[in-house]
């Protein structure tokens, strides 16, 4: 995980020289199921994917070390505010090598209003991680419809995609 902070640093440089990473909702057809997780809240519950469904997921992989990471969060936290009763969830992972020694009391000082689960070298692995932030949109029926890996999201884009996501009921992207 400590090569993470490294490339993260590099990667939250460039991303912030040019406004931000930008994706492309995947069509729904060419869409991939999002790996299942299995992580435990800060409360100690296991936190899965599949209990979401019928929700858009803002999933997004940090750590507290990260500055991109730390950008993104009152983003986060806004978009989670104004969309959610439209059905947006925001689920945070954390990556620390630390744990919940280190996460705790962050999560106490910055209150952050959705649910943060702390993930490990597997959960990475299975999404993939390799630099940090990422951020992963998932549509209401667990598919994966936009990745933005390894640095900070263009916020504009991302809330265009979380509409665009957001407006499409239940069963209409099946």
């Amino acid at each position: 995980m400590r090569t993470l902070f490294l490339i993260a640093l590099a990667a939250t440089a460039w991303a912030a020289g040019d406004g931000g990473l930008r994706a492309a909702l995947e069509p729904p057809a060419t869409r991939r199921p999002a790996p299942e997780l299995a992580v435990k809240d800060s409360a100690g519950k296991t936190l899965r994917l599949k209990k979401y469904r019928g929700k858009v997921v803002l999933l997004d992989f940090w750590a507290t070390w990260c500055h991109g990471c730390k950008q993104e969060i009152p983003w986060f936290v806004e978009m989670q505010k104004t969309y959610r009763r439209q059905g947006l969830a925001v689920v945070g992972v954390s990556l620390d090598d630390d744990g919940w020694k280190v996460l705790r009391p962050f999560l106490a000082q910055a209150r952050i209003p959705y649910r943060m689960a702390l993930g490990d070298d597997a959960t990475a692995k299975l999404y993939r991680i390799d630099s940090m932030p990422d951020a992963f949109l998932i549509d209401r029926q667990g598919r994966v419809a936009a990745v933005y890996r390894g640095g900070i999201v263009d916020r504009d884009n991302l809330t265009s995609n979380l509409q665009s996501l957001l407006a499409k009921p239940q069963k209409s992207d099946r």
